[in-house]
């Protein structure tokens, strides 16, 4: 690296950019930092479960199927749109006309200055007069019939049109001056009006009424008819022909009219109690309602249909994942039921799919694993009975030999058939030992031998064993060379077991070192334990062969038989006897030595 090149610390992370200590921005970095922490741990929950991941996605579909939902709604609704006319705004522009009149025209205002004791009397008989009228009670003022709007009050003077006493020349409806401020005759409800009255004033209400009356008729095609509580028409607009009314028919038809739908087109009243001419009478106002059109969208099935085809596809698009994944685990089953040990699942999740292929495979490594080990045990088992059975017929082969011919008496001397019983004896032993030593290793493969521990020197069981064995190196021109510590290390085991171990070690060694040679004895401490190590020189073996040695019946020269080569159960009662102690044996080969070690844990 050159001098110009510098190492560039590493990027922190945003947050920690602004040493801030500010306390609104410690606050926000701690709440950010927990909706991130909040975040990792429901990611992690979700990609662990199928549900959450199932119910998300069903969730996300039935959201978008929803927006579809509206916007095809908005789409074929803009096609299937359907007219509806309301004719209840128009009613109400009526029955809006009607209260407007009835207030500004037919019921006048009242003055402060005055004799407020007047205005009370008049309304007094304006009401009294409304009680005897045809033993009636007059309609209550205030209220419109049906529709519940204000109306003008009942002591309102109206003056009498022209053709009822009114004067000559002034306008229907509208209040007339009178100059003497006193009761015109034949009128005994008239309130009186205040006197200096501007004429100029009522000129400019007259004409008001008029024009507005010709407005209505003009414009809003309606007809205006003042009729006395008979019904007798006492003022009419141009288009209005009636001089009679059915008061009671008109009320009806306007509280059926407003009772039942407005969507029909028929001809709609507003009636007012009004005071007319000092009597009490009844403001009509009838027309046709102008109509209200609207547009409203139309539902369509097209709509419905083509959202459940979008959550149906979306559903099934974003779950094939999964479902391949479910296939795939179900087609490398049926490939392991036929037999395929070797085959393995892809784990893809971390959810319960994920799991269930990491147990499959757990389950199909672990059956192989024991399948092999039957094959194993059946092969060692066929190789047992082979080797047993040569192993004990060659011996006893020989036994019945010998004994044939000392039975037929095919000898010359008697010491030559002394030295038949001594070769027949000793083939007996040697069938004996070998019977002894498969029956030993039957026991200790099964647990079946109870271990006698106890804690001893390893050390002085060490040195009594290689001083036995020294003057029978010796007769096989092998040296012994022994390398113990002086530390006393204390082990619990079984000393005759383990003596056995021992010398079965020792024996090989010194059946298969070359001669001559020599053999290292050699032990150390490692931590919590003792490892004791027997070498000697011999072939190079690899590493299945060292793995094997201490198989049963197992020779490295499938030459060598039970005359050469022993029983073949040495180093396999070796090996059970050091693993019933919780101990390990193994053997590596290296630079021409083979070398045993035998692992012990020291006693506490």
């Amino acid at each position: 690296m050159s001098k110009k090149e510098k190492i560039k610390p590493p990027r922190k992370p945003v947050l920690d950019r602004f040493p801030f200590t500010w306390f609104p921005f410690n606050l926000l970095r701690g709440m950010i930092l927990f909706l991130q922490d909040l975040y990792k741990m429901a990611r992690v929950h979700v990609q662990r479960s199928v549900r959450l991941q199932l119910m998300l996605t069903f969730a996300f579909c039935f959201g978008v199927s929803l927006t579809f939902y509206g916007i095809s709604s908005a789409l074929f609704g803009a096609v299937n749109k359907s007219t509806v006319i309301d004719y209840s705004q128009g009613m109400e522009s009526i029955d809006s006309e009607a209260r407007s009149l009835a207030d500004r025209f037919l019921t006048p205002s009242r003055h402060s200055s005055g004799n407020e004791t007047s205005d009370e009397s008049t309304d007094d008989d304006s009401n009294e007069a409304g009680r005897s009228e045809s033993g009636q009670a007059a309609v209550p003022q205030g209220s419109a019939a049906g529709g519940g709007m204000p109306t003008p009050n009942a002591g309102t003077a109206v003056p009498v049109p022209g053709a009822n006493g009114q004067e000559p020349g002034s306008v229907p409806g509208v209040p007339a001056a009178n100059p003497q401020g006193a009761p015109q005759p034949n009128q005994p409800n008239q309130p009186n009006i205040r006197q200096g009255e501007n004429k100029q004033e009522d000129a400019e209400r007259r004409k008001n009424f008029e024009n507005t009356v010709k407005r209505l008729v003009t414009y809003n095609k309606l007809k205006i008819v003042i009729t006395d509580l008979e019904g007798k028409v006492v003022f009419r607009s141009e288009n209005a022909p009636e001089t009679y009314v059915d008061v009671h028919s008109v009320i009806r038809n306007a509280m059926e009219t407003r009772n039942r739908e407005s969507d029909s087109r028929s001809e709609f009243s507003s009636f007012y109690p009004v005071t007319y001419n000092n009597q009490k009478a009844y403001l009509i106002v009838s027309g046709i309602p102008q109509p209200n059109i609207s547009y409203h969208k139309g539902e369509n099935p097209l709509s419905i249909l083509a959202s459940l085809a979008v959550f149906i596809f979306l559903f099934y698009f974003l779950t094939q994942r999964k479902m391949r994944y479910i296939e795939e685990l179900a087609s490398g089953l049926r490939i392991i039921a036929t037999g395929n040990l070797d085959h393995r699942v892809v784990e893809r999740s971390q959810d319960e799919l994920g799991s269930l292929a990491r147990d499959m495979n757990f389950m199909v490594t672990d059956l192989q694993r024991r399948i092999e080990e039957e094959r194993r045990a059946e092969q060692l088992k066929n190789e047992l009975i082979t080797n047993v059975s040569h192993d004990l017929r060659t011996p006893l082969t020989l036994i019945m030999g010998y004994l044939r011919l000392l039975h037929d008496k095919n000898f010359e001397t008697p010491e030559q058939a002394a030295g038949y019983v001594s070769i027949a004896y000793s083939k007996s032993e040697k069938l004996k030992g070998l019977i002894d030593d498969l029956f030993e290793f039957t026991k200790l493969s099964n647990h079946d031998v109870p271990l006698h521990k106890k804690g001893v020197v390893i050390n002085e069981v060490l040195e009594q064993l290689l001083e036995e064995y020294v003057t029978l190196s010796e007769e096989q021109q092998l040296t012994l060379i022994r390398s113990l510590p002086q530390e006393r290390l204390l082990v619990r085991i079984d000393v005759d077991k383990m003596i056995r171990v021992f010398e079965n070690l020792l024996g090989n060694a010194i059946k298969y070192s070359p001669k001559p040679g020599v053999i290292t004895f050699g032990m150390i401490r490692e931590r919590g334990h003792v490892i004791i190590r027997i070498s000697n020189k011999a072939d190079a073996l690899t590493r299945d062969e060292l793995e094997q040695l201490f198989e049963r019946f197992f020779r490295v020269d499938k030459a060598r038989t039970s005359e050469t080569g022993g029983s073949g159960l040495g180093l396999a009662i070796a090996r059970s006897i050091v693993e019933s102690h919780e101990g390990s044996i193994w053997a590596e080969s290296e630079n021409g030595e083979i070398h045993f070690y035998v692992k012990l844990k020291l006693a506490s």
